[in-house]
């Protein structure tokens, strides 16, 4: 039986065979050195917020990435699809919106829904790659093994969480000792630094995944002293528990689904928590720093792209949620993005213009010089790593919903995002970021800013459709 894949790659094994056959009957010539290839270093992070220095934050301190920053382009405005892992990371291997893929959960697996998708890794992998994985990249036990040529595994049907085994979870900070060797993530870098070494000189695209700054924050002691509690300040918009604002859509805030599930969260506690948030994401950059470090010294930076990603926002207390699950708002789904392409005209830069987490497919796909496959959704980032000004129509949209159906979507351009939804009486929140950086005032009934919202909604239903 022919599969999906050997299907679309028999294209692909013809062209080569009739470039080998020409140039067998060309003239002898004196061989060219072909130039190499660009590899590809993808580092991801698990529910990590641009929480650090190179965004501007006074407190946590993040060196590795804050000087991969330096030497790529950091996007200041950059979102996912959906503040959720699964669909997030589903949305962005797929190259297509979550509204497309079909996943809104934790529990679907795309290839089942899509048998037909070309994933990132995978047609890297068809197009000559090493395709390496370590740590998390698609959601947990999800793994696609078509991906992979080592570090994949076998797919094991999810199962929904104990609810009682995720309150019993729910508040802990986890003390680690050393410097948590023991831990999946310092083991996540230590096998990543051991396939740069086998594979050095042959193309690859390394996938690497670090489960951290995922509740239950975790750090080793000396990450956490780093941050003094007393010093560190609430948001604005805290709440002891989960609140809807007046004047706010009633399914704009839903409950927890980290910590605090079931219980107020204290000021005391909230601080505590919050410094072991921004120590674990502390950890993660020494663990990313190792990595690089790897790269550096095995004379790998120059050839190849590195690539920092978090899969979605988090809340710390903001509107009393202590988790990512169903927010539309900018701590939900702005995440931290970083490109280091070699000789890009950018880098050293930042970017203010809004960018999604599915552009990043047709990016690596230009910039190592393959053409894209049908189906992308995203567009390539390549106009602004050489120009990080350069003019950017395309806004960034977000959805979140079950698996049934999507319930709220959302537009970020540079200045505004605006969300809708319809659960209970449904309802609408537009916030203008030039003054309202933490969306303290919904201003979707404000006739002063009706066009605005009137354009925000054309481009919902241009993206979307009607409902």
């Amino acid at each position: 039986m022919i599969t999906t894949l050997t299907r679309w790659l028999l294209p692909v094994l013809a062209l080569a065979a009739c470039t080998h056959e020409c140039l067998a009957q060309a003239p002898a010539q004196a061989p060219a050195q072909a130039p190499r290839k660009l590899n590809v270093l993808f580092i991801m992070s698990d529910d990590m917020r641009p929480d650090l220095g190179c965004y501007g934050h006074a407190t946590v301190k993040s060196p590795n990435i804050d000087r991969l920053a330096a030497r790529g382009v950091r996007f200041d405005r950059a979102y996912c699809q959906f503040p959720l892992c699964n669909p997030s990371r589903s949305s962005m291997l797929t190259g297509r919106h979550p509204t497309t893929t079909g996943v809104l959960n934790n529990l679907d697996f795309f290839r089942d829904l899509h048998s037909d998708f070309i994933s990132l890794p995978q047609y890297f992998r068809a197009m000559g790659y090493l395709t390496l994985r370590v740590g998390k990249i698609y959601h947990g036990s999800l793994d696609d093994t078509d991906s992979w040529t080592e570090g994949g595994e076998q797919r094991k049907p999810r199962k929904p969480v104990d609810p009682k085994q995720r309150i019993k979870n729910s508040d802990r900070i986890v003390e680690l000792k050393g410097d948590g060797e023991a831990h999946g993530d310092y083991k996540t870098a230590t096998k990543t630094i051991e396939l740069l070494n086998k594979y050095k000189d042959r193309p690859f695209f390394l996938a690497c995944g670090f489960t951290r700054p995922h509740s239950p924050p975790t750090a080793p002691k000396k990450f956490m002293d780093m941050i003094d509690p007393r010093a560190v300040a609430l948001p604005k918009n805290f709440a002891p528990r989960p609140t809807v604002p007046a004047g706010y859509p009633k399914g704009c805030v839903t409950g927890n689904g980290d910590l605090f599930i079931q219980r107020d969260a204290s000021e005391a506690e909230a601080r505590d928590m919050i410094r072991a948030y921004w120590a674990s994401v502390s950890w993660t950059d020494w663990n990313v720093g190792r990595v690089l470090a790897e790269l550096e010294r095995l004379g790998l930076a120059d050839n190849t792209i590195v690539v920092f990603w978090g899969d979605h926002g988090y809340h710390l207390g903001e509107f009393g949620k202590w988790a990512k699950h169903g927010s539309l708002f900018e701590i939900g789904t702005r995440v931290p993005l970083i490109v280091a392409a070699p000789g890009a005209k950018g880098n050293g830069k930042a970017s203010s213009r809004p960018v999604q987490s599915l552009d990043i497919y047709p990016t690596l796909c230009e910039l190592c010089g393959l053409d894209l496959p049908k189906g992308l959704e995203g567009h390539s980032l390549k106009p602004l790593l050489d120009n990080p000004a350069a003019k950017w129509d395309h806004p960034a949209f977000s959805v979140y919903g079950n698996a049934k159906k999507v319930i709220g979507l959302a537009v970020r351009t540079e200045r505004y995002r605006y969300a809708e939804y319809d659960t209970g009486p449904g309802g609408a929140m537009l916030f203008d970021h030039a003054n309202d950086p933490h969306e303290l005032r919904n201003l979707a009934d404000d006739p002063a800013v009706a066009d605005v919202r009137r354009e925000l909604t054309q481009m919902l239903r241009k993206q979307f459709g009607t409902r």
